[in-house]
């Protein structure tokens, strides 16, 4: 495990105590599940675009020419 200095703003220290004591945690957990979860976020992100940039018009008209040509069911009409 490394040790990550970090210097916060007054208000955001006051919030990351009152949060991690609601959650029954340490600042130092809350800190890094937040960065945790937002790492997760910036790579979902990067996947989604890695896979846009791969997207072919013709494959989607393809994928949609697949689709049966049904009237919608009940609840799925807009109104």
């Amino acid at each position: 495990m490394s040790i990550l200095s970090l210097r916060l703003p007054q208000s955001i220290h006051q919030n990351a105590k009152l949060y991690a004591q609601r959650e029954g945690i340490s600042v130092n957990q809350l800190a890094a599940t937040a960065l945790a979860e937002k790492l997760a976020a910036l790579a979902a992100e990067d996947y989604i675009a890695q896979r846009g940039q791969r997207a072919s018009a013709e494959k989607y008209a393809a994928a949609l020419d697949l689709v049966p040509d049904v009237p919608a069911g009940p609840g799925d009409v807009l109104p």
